[in-house]
């Protein structure tokens, strides 16, 4: 990896994919694709069930910003390579200890079966282990969400165990999490090593893995 450019990527290139992080000027386009989705993404997100104007998108996407430039937070914008579309969002985030990140995403309803969500966590996982030198990924899903926990099972991840009510909804509902890890030590042999990716820092520059 060439050390003399440092993470974090802020832009990840995939075959069908770029993964970037979100700018406040997103914000129409991710409130289009969360509106189009809401039903379908009601049963597993539970943020899915509050309504939003633009001005709150803005004010959210300003905050996810500022978050990654910090290097607190780091969620990514799933889009068409050309940019054109919103897919998705997906992120690595800084929900586990100081060696893990957690991988979440969702798909936008148009889009889902094509296996994006798989080729994000595959390029994720690769930035978590070859750009930000961590130890250990982390993927949660519903037990209940077979088409969400298939994605981290192709991906060599390991099922550790499913912990019961550690989900809680706003309303109040407690639901089970599976809990699904990847190691630095057998990242290598894992088919989220067999993706090909391009990743660039904040200005522009690509990071050699």
């Amino acid at each position: 990896m060439n050390k003399t450019i440092p993470g974090p990527a802020y832009r990840v290139l995939t075959p069908r994919l770029c993964l970037r992080c979100w700018n406040p000027q997103d914000a129409p386009a991710l409130k289009a694709a969360v509106e189009a989705s809401r039903e379908h993404l009601i049963p597993w997100m539970p943020w899915a069930r509050e309504e939003t104007t633009l001005q709150m998108q803005i004010e959210r996407l300003r905050k996810v910003r500022a978050a990654f430039d910090l290097g607190q937070d780091f969620g990514y914008g799933i889009l068409s390579r050309d940019e054109s579309q919103v897919l998705g969002s997906s992120g690595l985030h800084t929900r586990a200890d100081e060696h893990a990140l957690m991988i979440g995403y969702w798909i936008h309803v148009d889009h889902t079966r094509q296996g994006y969500a798989t080729e994000t966590s595959a390029a994720l996982t690769q930035v978590a282990f070859l750009i930000d030198g961590l130890d250990r990924v982390e993927i949660h899903c519903d037990p209940h969400n077979a088409a969400s926990a298939a994605i981290p099972k192709k991906l060599g991840y390991v099922h550790e165990a499913t912990l019961r009510r550690r989900s809680h909804w706003p309303d109040g509902k407690v639901e089970d999490s599976m809990v699904w890890t990847l190691f630095a030590d057998d990242f290598t042999t894992s088919p989220a090593a067999q993706l090909e990716i391009q990743a660039f820092d904040a200005a522009g520059r690509e990071i050699h893995a």
